[in-house]
């Protein structure tokens, strides 16, 4: 039964799901093959993903496709709770309440689990998690499941690398039909929706700190730019830095540029970008927040210790007094601020992502006779479908290679 805070709420959640399934055209297209083909009937899914509208929308689509679904968040501060009570009077499984405490969190991820899942949809690893420690037992009829983020699969290839992957996972987030749109553009948009509905302060103008500049740091930095803030990178990686350099950008340590910023988006997947001796050189009210999908890159806890007062400035927004009076303000609570704080990735770029999950779910299954305990690449022949329907779908048309072209690239004799 699934466990939501207010049933009421439920039409208010179905007009949300209804709104972004109008905008999500490629997860459309599968939807209608789903219920044609049913390639997941007598499966069990077990989804954590952030619980909001693009998210309900996969589990509904999964559901067409002939699945008992069972679908929790990722984050507690992402959960919507009318999306939740919406999902779960549409017959899909849902547990998740807006704001839970760790311990209410984690009995969601068991509760999903519950259902002894052949298939998995993980978003940073707490599934997988569980899976591999207190909740094995409910892994017996696993199949395989998919990785939505960058932080997840790193914590796959390391459970891969020692040999205790609880079973074959598809490494999404690495499928162009990801990383190319939903980390730049997805991100890039979203987090400064969040920053500037949450803050109501202008970018223009201002000094905006990015930590890291892969593919969603790009776009985080990007989009910063783009509004006409001045924009420093801090990076560990020697060629994203020139990278970011060649792009335009400054570039330099955390140490130095923690004195110049009046904005701060941590991007890394990393722990303690962020930290005392950080703030302890900040300016009077910078805003801190966090783009990686856990709440460890902002040192949010060193902040508490160093201050002298806590209060609540706006919704979503904690400033913290230090003894010398200064205010450093933390977004967020530190969490993935488009969604702690925002709604999250427009639905056009979350029609791509959930459509490579819902794929590479189908993969999955048809191969699942041939599959070992290894993190796999998202196939070519997927992430080409999803990109022809999106371009179909947004009215565009590209070329095609002639069979002479395609000698001509695949030859030696030219």
């Amino acid at each position: 039964m699934s466990i939501v805070k207010d049933e009421a709420l439920a039409e208010s959640g179905r007009r949300k799901i209804r709104w972004v399934r109008d905008f999500m055209p490629a997860l459309g297209g599968i939807e209608a093959r789903f219920e044609r083909e049913r390639p997941f009937a007598g499966l069990r899914i077990a989804v954590s993903v952030h619980l909001e509208a693009k998210t309900a929308n996969l589990g509904y689509v999964l559901q067409k496709g002939g699945a008992q679904v069972y679908l929790t968040g990722s984050n507690p501060l992402s959960t919507q709770d009318d999306v939740a009570a919406g999902l779960a009077s549409m017959g899909v499984e849902t547990f998740g309440i807006h704001g839970a405490s760790a311990e209410e969190y984690e009995g969601h991820l068991v509760e999903t689990l519950k259902c002894r899942p052949h298939l998995i949809v993980d978003d940073g690893g707490d599934l997988v998690h569980l899976l591999g420690d207190k909740c094995a037992a409910l892994g017996e009829h696993l199949i395989g499941g998919c990785e939505e983020t960058t932080t997840g699969i790193l914590r796959l290839k390391a459970r891969e690398r020692e040999g205790i992957l609880p079973c074959p996972m598809m490494a999404v987030n690495d499928a162009k039909a990801k990383h190319y749109y939903d980390n730049k553009y997805g991100t890039g948009q979203s987090v400064w929706d969040a920053i500037m509905h949450t803050t109501n302060l202008i970018v223009a103008g201002k000094t905006v700190v990015v930590a890291g500049y892969g593919w969603c740091g790009k776009g985080v930095a990007m989009r910063a730019k783009g509004m006409g803030a001045d924009v420093i990178v801090t990076e560990v990686d020697p060629f994203k830095a020139l990278d970011a350099t060649m792009n335009g950008f400054r570039v330099m340590p955390m140490a130095e540029a923690a004195r110049y910023g009046d904005v701060f988006v941590t991007v890394t997947g990393c722990r303690d970008v962020i930290t005392p001796a950080h703030f302890a050189v900040m300016k009077h009210n910078a805003l801190l927040s966090n783009a990686g999908h856990f709440d460890c890159e902002v040192d949010v806890a060193g902040l508490a210790a160093l201050a002298v007062k806590r209060e609540a400035r706006r919704e979503n927004i904690v400033g913290y007094t230090l003894p010398d009076g200064r205010v450093l303000n933390v977004i967020g609570e530190g969490r993935l601020v488009n969604l702690a704080a925002g709604n999250g990735h427009p639905a056009e770029i979350m029609d791509m992502s959930f459509a490579v999950q819902a794929l590479a779910l189908e993969w999955l299954v048809k191969h699942r006779a041939q599959l070992e305990k290894k993190v796999y690449q998202v196939p070519g022949e997927i992430d080409d479908e999803i990109g022809r329907v999106k371009l179909a779908a947004m009215g565009l048309a590209i070329d095609a290679l002639t069979p002479e072209q395609e000698a001509y690239l695949s030859g030696w004799k030219a």
